[in-house]
Formats: C-alpha cells, structure tokens, sequence
C-alpha cells in the first residue's frame, strides 16, 4: 500500500520519496501504477475513430510535434545534456519549458540520462542501449523500470543550480497537463467561433495534445533504439552509433547519431550538406537573432575521417569516443 501511495504521489512530484537503488540493467522491476498515465495516452490514441478529423486539428497536431521535437532536440539535448552552445537565462528556462511539454519528464531528468548514455554507450550500463538489452527495452521499455525513474543530480551540477528548472523537473507532469488542458480550449473556441473548420474541444485535445505527444515520444525513442541498429557508420567509436537519413527526417537532424557520437560537443549533428538537420538550422537562425550564441562548429578533423566507413559488428575494435563533459557550472548561460 505504501509503494502504491509513493507511486500516485509521484504523479505529482517526482521526488516524493525515492525508491531502493537496484540495477539499471534496463530490466529492472516496472512500477507499472506510476506509469498508467503514459499507457493510458497510448490506448487515448484510439479516439481519432471516435472525435474523427479535421485539417485545423492535423495541422496543430504537426505543428506540436515539429516545435517540440525542435526544443527536445535542440535544448533538452544539444544544450542542457551537451552545452553545445550558449543562451540567457530567461531563454534556457523557455526552451525548458517547452521541452517539458513533450511529456518526456523534466530537462534535469532528461540531461542526466542522456549524459550517463554517452559515458556507457551500449555497454550493460547504458540502460537503453538495444545491443545490451534489445529493443524493446531500449526503445521504451527502460522508461518502465524504478531505476530509470529518479534525477541523478550529480550528472547535472551545472544545471541544478537553477531553481526554476529543478521547479519543472521535480513537477514535470505540470505544464503537458496545461497543454492538454488549452488544446481542449482551442478545440472548443474554434467550435464556437469558426464552426466551419470543423473542429471540437476533444477532437483538438486528441490531435493536438495525445496524438502528437504520442508520436513525438516514439519518435526520439527511434535514437536510442534504431540508431544503433540502422544505418551507415562512418566514424570509429567505441559503440554502434549510426547514421541514418530516415531518423533525421523523424527527428529533425538526430539521426546522424554516428557522427554525435564521435563527436558529441558539436552542435550541428548533420556535417556534410547532404545531411539534413533542422535542429542546427533553427539554431543557427536563433544565434542570428541574438537568442543564442557560441555555437560549436564541426571540427576540421571530421571531415578528414569522413572516408572511414566500418563495418557491422566492429565495436569492439573501436577507439574511445571523445568524452561529452559539460562545462564548468554556469558555463553555457549567458549572466
């Protein structure tokens, strides 16, 4: 009764308590009452048959998908996991925020993991490498275990400093709630106010808030699963990171894992004009405008090993990966 208690509060706060450390093999014991939200938007997702569709609720439905890819891409990843560039304040706690409302836990949560996957890549530590654990749980079934459930603060120093972003991460089911809540709103304005775009309250709340939220985790789910299973290898790296134009697309740029992987403090993922990476695009059109700046290029020696293509199964061979460390605290903000 007492863990079941534990894991309704920590609907709420997630730092209610914390459960035993275990091992984070991945295959750790799921603390499946917790995580009935995230199953119960999955079988939501079936209320397009029910709420029907419209070209307005399709069009929000993309436009969330692409905005919030962008901010887990370019923020939750490529600034607070890796500090690839520099931004104010104010900036990193708006990007904070709308990568939050992605539904994929706090930017602490997310920075911490992602920082622990580079220090083990696809060893039995990295807690959702497919080559150690297999698909399933790397591609979403690591998010059902205890272990993968609490912030390891110590892997984000430069970041817990900022009460504003242990706030969203300590309540991160806050803002996808008020999401939820305003994409019913919009449904329901646009119904009274413009009925001939055909949309409802629900049918807006479905599109808008479920399906895209839905789509968007399996989406960056994809790097942590098939990047490692699909695609070309051009660097030598000590796991088997991949390139793939496909999971680009999907993830606007994250898919040239392989060259993230070698070289994991570069802001542009996408080296070569070929590559297609929006996340960098939008960054740079960002650092234009003054939002953003410091960015770190793609270094000379990149394009000089861009001819070491490897073949499958050769991890093993491989030389270290250059480490991702994060700056020095307060490194990447803009005072």
């Amino acid at each position: 009764m007492k863990s079941l208690w534990t894991s309704f509060v920590r609907w709420f706060d997630t730092q209610h308590q914390v459960f035993d450390e275990g091992s984070v093999d991945g295959e750790g014991k799921p603390d499946w009452f917790r995580l009935t939200p995230l199953m119960f938007m999955h079988l939501l997702v079936l209320l397009v048959f029910v709420v029907g569709w419209s070209p307005v609720a399709v069009i929000v439905a993309a436009l969330l998908y692409f905005i919030r890819m962008f901010a887990i891409t370019g923020f939750y990843h490529r600034y607070f996991s890796h500090r690839t560039f520099k931004t104010s304040r104010a900036m990193q706690f708006v990007m904070g925020v709308m990568g939050n409302s992605a539904a994929q836990r706090g930017p602490l949560w997310w920075a911490a993991h992602h920082r622990h996957h580079h220090r083990h890549s696809d060893t039995d530590e990295d807690i959702h490498s497919p080559i150690a654990h297999g698909f399933y749980v790397s591609h979403i079934g690591w998010l059902t275990t205890r272990e993968a459930f609490p912030t390891n603060f110590e892997s984000v120093p430069d970041l817990v400093k900022y009460p504003e972003l242990r706030f969203i991460d300590r309540y991160d089911i806050l803002v996808p709630v008020l999401l939820g809540i305003s994409m019913y709103g919009l449904g329901a304005a646009l119904e009274a106010w413009a009925p001939q775009l055909g949309t409802t309250g629900w049918q807006m709340f479905v599109w808008g808030f479920i399906v895209s939220t839905v789509v968007l985790l399996h989406g960056t789910c994809l790097v942590n699963s098939m990047a490692h299973l699909i695609g070309t290898r051009r660097y030598k790296t000590t796991d088997e990171s991949r390139n793939s134009f496909l999971i680009a697309l999907v993830t606007m740029g994250e898919g040239w894992h392989n060259n993230h992987h070698r070289y994991p403090g570069v802001t542009r993922q996408g080296f070569f004009w070929w590559e297609i990476d929006m996340t960098y695009y939008l960054l740079k059109l960002m650092s234009w405008c003054g939002l953003i700046w410091d960015i770190h290029g793609v270094p000379e020696a990149a394009k000089a090993e861009k001819y070491t293509k490897l073949p499958v199964g050769d991890a093993a061979t491989k030389p270290a990966t250059p480490p991702s460390t994060p700056p020095a605290a307060g490194g990447a903000v803009g005072q």
